[in-house]
């Protein structure tokens, strides 16, 4: 007896289509996610307190910085309760927040590309965990909670190094880097707002469980990509 194939589902295909676009961008913004133009030509020409621009600056970079927010979709992506999204962002927060700071106001230099290297492979740890790959394979269960925290730490330093590319003015530094750790807090919780509410309306179709380990997959592969693209950057790039 012969079976006939069925025509994918319109919602498969909407969700086959948001995986495979999240495939092709990632190579394109590996390389290209900093503090540019109009931007880095104002962070190095101010002189004195600037809060206001600077916690738009912080938003602006949080929103864009695919990076960051592909990690922490995978640490949302089988969070149901709001409770326990509070309480692993405000982990993530406190972690990034703690090395941003210390990053540029201490002078805590690291290279670039391979700090930005291991937040690529935060994300694939997040896509592994949410695909139970360390139960599955090595049997082991780690704690979450203490790995988003510890990158959160390296997430900070990817932060503190697109600063360190400029000469800030030392009048108004401490203001000024407070503020850029506001408006990174600030564009975090507007982007994860966005993402939760996708997520919820995802969530409320069979499809969501269906491709949660696709979806996985394509994260995870999305981190190999950034970290291979970093490590390659470090490697080639005179100077790195």
């Amino acid at each position: 007896m012969l079976f006939r194939a069925q025509p994918p589902k319109p919602q498969t295909l909407t969700a086959l289509s948001v995986l495979t676009t999240l495939a092709i961008m990632i190579p394109s913004l590996a390389l290209g996610h900093t503090i540019e133009g109009s931007d880095a030509n104002f962070v190095q020409a101010i002189d004195g307190p600037a809060i206001g621009p600077f916690i738009y600056l912080g938003a602006k970079h949080m929103v864009t910085g695919y990076d960051h927010l592909l990690f922490l979709v995978g640490v949302i992506f089988f969070l149901y309760r709001p409770k326990h999204v509070i309480e692993y962002v405000t982990l993530f927060a406190i972690g990034h927040s703690i090395t941003l700071l210390l990053g540029v106001l201490a002078d805590l230099r690291v290279n670039a590309f391979l700090i930005d290297a291991v937040i690529g492979l935060s994300i694939v740890y997040k896509a592994f965990e949410n695909m139970d790959g360390f139960k599955r394979l090595v049997k082991l269960e780690p704690n979450t909670k203490v790995a988003v925290f510890i990158f959160g730490l390296f997430h900070g330093l990817g932060l503190a190094t697109k600063l360190q590319e400029f000469t800030i003015s030392d009048n108004g530094l401490i203001v000024n880097i407070l503020s850029f750790n506001v408006g990174v807090e600030l564009g975090q919780i507007i982007a994860l707002s966005a993402v939760l509410l996708l997520l919820s309306i995802w969530r409320t179709n069979p499809s969501y469980l269906r491709h949660a380990f696709a979806t996985n997959t394509v994260l995870m592969a999305g981190g190999f990509m950034l970290t291979t693209y970093q490590l390659s950057a470090y490697l080639l790039l005179p100077g790195s």
